[in-house]
């Protein structure tokens, strides 16, 4: 057969000659955009653009726009920070080095070489110089033989072993320049795209991710085709270095931790306890909206009950250890997640059609025992509190029940300033079943129901397998912060196998007995990490209607104190949250101070603001407002509530 056929982006096909590349396909659409390809798609795995085509396949064209495009240009980076290693450090060894969501690493064995992270400005400046002279990535296919052969004479351990697990015929090595790798692909078709490099700092790990292996010296990095996507990378990272939760939730009062109650079980402090309580309260309002009823469990459950669930069998090693009693064979569990005890709710009474769907609502705190290394401020914690609910419905009510559930989630990140969000359709993974639990025939009802209800009500999808939970698909949605960083928020899951395992049943219109099905749902995943991210996403500048303080009211001296309790009365009649800050201070410490709290507005009170009954008002970050009658402010003020 001498031509393939080749179906592109926009659903066409086309007939091309065996051997065409990428990029030539690319020159066919159009020459500009073959100056942009940097890599391409095909059948979903990611190839070099000078990589020959021989069979029939689906190709995307892929960019600095695109994922897959930056994967290539990474992993390019990548091979050329070895290669500038092996100039500047002969005799270096090499693990693995692979492009990550934001850049690359290496991981790299120095021997008894000095090396620390002083190095890495001569380290950029290297690969700055390498990368000017255009050296062609090129791919070549190896025998296993030829690559212990080449790798032995190296003596690299690291390659040969990773030689060692891989099938003769499937090993390719990648050549540029005076490096030589062993690489799946795909790249660049050359070093001179790489104009602009940052390596961002040097850690430890040890190889294979096994502490009983050597500790490795892993170089993280990131590049780009612009200096200016590398200006404007570095300003964000500087702007989250400011906006990091943990240093927010100190300066603001907000959360604090204690060794005595544990690592990673964080201690609410009143003005942080506001914010809570808050977005409970503006969720618990949408869900009884909703017709959801409330409930509350217990903080943990016999050992049975997640035995049952299948949670004991799929996270007892990330759980906390069993308690027990003292009545033998007795065990408990820190509850790790709160489905189960949904569950038994709804198996305490007989269930009629007519009944569903039953949508039951609880804040629950939930416990898993994260690793240390893996925990951060409120964002990872080992004991969190989910926005759950859990939605009991038939087969005809499960599109309709989905639908409603994403229009609560769209809500959310409305009126908390998520603009910018994708949804993730999470699927099994296909190569590896044994990761779930349920038949088949479910699984498949579950996912379309998924792809349905997202198709109808116009949300901009992705499709990824492996990421499903064990029991059931999921809609994951993932928000773009003002920092432009990814994050998963709010999650909807399609469940047939709980009530399969708890038996729970409803009498239909038949008079027969059938299975409810479980909508798992969760707009803000966990208090905790929402409002961690929550923060960052705002740099502590809070809404008004969730902000701690919402005003401070600032006499300018002693003599005003009492104008100030009647402003501070009225306020509090109107259940505004307010302080008098009535330190022996001046009047610009005051407001500097108010500043640094982030509260979102200051009533400046003195003699004429009192002769006048009047405040002068200052905004957080905007500054004076001028003069105001206290009544006709807080008519202004109620559309921020």
């Amino acid at each position: 057969m001498d031509s393939i056929n080749i179906k592109l982006p926009d659903g066409s096909n086309k007939k091309y000659k065996k051997g065409i590349t990428g990029l030539e396909i690319a020159k066919t659409i159009s020459h500009s955009l073959a100056k942009e390809v940097l890599s391409i798609s095909v059948d979903e795995e990611i190839w070099d653009t000078t990589r020959p085509l021989d069979k029939n396949a689906t190709i995307k064209l892929l960019t600095w726009k695109d994922q897959g495009g930056k994967y290539a240009f990474w992993h390019s980076s990548a091979h050329l920070l070895a290669e500038a290693l092996e100039s500047l450090y002969p005799g270096t060894k090499f693990g693995i080095g692979p492009p990550i969501e934001n850049g690359f690493y290496y991981d790299v064995d120095f021997g008894s070489q000095k090396f620390d992270a002083s190095h890495l400005e001569k380290i950029e400046n290297k690969m700055l110089e390498l990368a000017k002279k255009k050296n062609i990535y090129t791919r070549k296919t190896v025998s296993k033989q030829e690559a212990l052969k080449y790798f032995s004479k190296k003596n690299d351990p690291y390659k040969l072993e990773l030689i060692n697990d891989l099938e003769d015929g499937s090993i390719t090595f990648y050549e540029h320049g005076n490096f030589t790798d062993l690489c799946k692909g795909g790249h660049l078709p050359n070093t001179s795209l790489i104009k602009a490099i940052k390596l961002l700092n040097v850690a430890g790990a040890y190889w294979r991710g096994n502490e009983k292996n050597k500790q490795l010296t892993r170089i993280y990095g990131i590049s780009f085709p612009k200096q200016k996507y590398l200006d404007e990378y570095l300003y964000l990272l500087e702007e989250a270095k400011k906006r990091d939760h943990r240093k927010l939730g100190k300066q603001l009062k907000l959360f604090t931790f204690s060794e005595k109650v544990g690592i990673g079980l964080p201690l609410w402090l009143p003005k942080g306890t506001v914010i809570r309580e808050k977005l409970e309260e503006f969720l618990r309002e949408a869900q009884i909206q909703g017709g959801y009823k409330p409930v509350v469990t217990p903080h943990i459950g016999h050992k049975d009950l997640y035995v049952t669930s299948g949670h004991y069998e799929k996270y007892g090693k990330d759980s906390f250890q069993p308690i027990t009693t003292p009545n033998e064979n007795e065990e408990f569990l820190l509850k790790p997640m709160n489905c189960p005890h949904h569950c038994e709710i709804y198996k305490s009474f007989p269930k009629s059609y007519k009944e569903l769907p039953l949508r039951l609502a609880e804040f629950g705190t939930v416990y898993r025992y994260e690793q240390h290394g893996e925990i951060h401020g409120i964002a990872r914690t080992r004991g969190f509190t989910q926005d759950d609910a859990h939605i009991f419905c038939t087969q005809e009510q499960l599109k309709e029940e989905f639908k409603k559930v994403i229009d609560l989630v769209l809500y959310v990140f409305k009126k908390l300033g998520f603009n910018e969000y994708m949804a993730q359709i999470s699927l099994r993974d296909q190569n590896d079943l044994s990761k779930y639990i349920g038949k088949i025939e479910s699984w498949d009802l579950a996912e379309n129901a998924i792809r349905e209800a997202a198709k109808e009500k116009n949300l901009k999808t992705i499709e990824v397998e492996g990421e499903a939970a064990f029991y059931g698909p999921k809609l994951d949605f993932m928000v773009k912060d003002s920092l432009k960083r990814k994050w998963q928020l709010g999650t909807v899951q399609i469940d047939y196998q709980l009530p399969e395992r708890f038996q729970l049943e409803y009498i239909g219109e038949d008079n027969n007995k059938h299975r409810p099905i479980i909508i798992h749902r969760a707009p803000f995943g966990s208090l905790e990490r929402f409002i961690a991210i929550l923060l960052e996403h705002t740099a502590g500048n809070l809404p008004f209607w969730l902000a701690p303080d919402q005003i401070i009211i600032l006499p300018i001296s002693t003599k005003f104190l009492k104008y100030a309790q009647q402003i501070e009365n009225i306020l509090k009649e109107h259940k505004v949250r307010c302080n008098i800050d009535n330190r022996d201070e001046k009047i610009g410490k005051k407001i500097r101070d108010a500043e640094i709290s982030k509260i979102p507005y200051m009533f400046i009170l003195g003699e004429k603001e009192q002769n006048e009954k009047k405040i002068s008002i200052r905004k957080h970050g905007e500054g004076d407002l001028g003069k105001f009658e206290l009544e006709k402010f807080l008519k202004q003020l109620k559309k921020e509530f």
